[in-house]
């Protein structure tokens, strides 16, 4: 079995059901010094239509960086029904910009459904089930129809993402995770974004430097972790999203 190498001119794609966590090991292994355009291009070559980016709109780097190289490249956005508005207005704004494909990915239950059925705010009582319901249950049913897909998490995001590899075998939805930012710090998303001259979620520059849905994120003080506006005085630190 051939394992993709780092050029697309040698590239020898595996099939489906020839990728796991061993193979996922090994690619990582080839890749984890590769720049984020490498792995982009790397992983359009060996995926095509059937890769998809996840964007939180924190940012428009993905959406960038995967609808240069994959015309109408999908890009699931969690429609959690709680975002602000600043959010929202920069999902429009990169779908305005880029060869993209916005895929609003929603949860069975609307807001007001949801508080019928649990109580209104369960967010503010159980943010973990809420979550579930809204952002990890969704994502894992629109995932059903893809063989890989790309996140913008990085390893200084937090401490539970402090070993992240470039590539690994998704078990839970049973498909390749692709981080080709990892290993970014916040000064490499800044050039990125000033380079590309990116549509930008303006919340950022107001302090909110983790940004989630409305009810459960606040700006950091300066000084504080990034991770700390979310889900403040909680103990919870993820949404379940790439823990598992």
């Amino acid at each position: 079995m051939s394992i993709p190498g780092l050029g697309t001119a040698s590239l020898t794609l595996l099939n489906p059901a020839e990728w796991n966590a061993e193979t996922c090991a090994e690619v990582n292994a080839r890749l984890e010094t590769a720049s984020a355009a490498h792995i982009a291009d790397w992983a359009v070559a060996t995926f095509g239509r059937d890769l998809t980016i996840a964007a939180s709109m924190q940012d428009t780097i993905l959406p960038h960086m995967f609808g240069t190289r994959l015309a109408g490249v999908d890009v699931l956005f969690l429609e959690t029904g709680y975002h602000f508005a600043e959010t929202l207005a920069t999902r429009d704004a990169a779908a305005a910009a880029f060869d993209i494909t916005i895929v609003n990915v929603e949860p069975e239950q609307s807001v007001a459904e949801q508080d019928a059925t649990h109580g209104k705010d369960l967010f503010a009582r159980d943010p973990g089930l809420c979550c579930s319901l809204r952002k990890v249950e969704p994502l894992k049913r629109a995932l059903g129809g893809y063989r890989a897909w790309v996140t913008g998490a990085r390893r200084v995001d937090a401490a539970t993402r402090s070993e992240m590899p470039v590539v690994s075998w998704d078990a839970r939805h049973g498909l390749v995770k692709i981080n080709p930012l990892a290993f970014w710090d916040d000064a490499a998303v800044e050039a990125y974004q000033e380079a590309n001259g990116l549509p930008r979620n303006p919340l950022v520059a107001q302090g909110f430097l983790s940004i989630g849905c409305q009810p459960c994120t606040r700006a950091v003080a300066p000084g504080e972790d990034a991770r700390a506006g979310r889900w403040s005085g909680t103990g919870k630190t993820e949404c379940g999203i790439h823990v598992g």
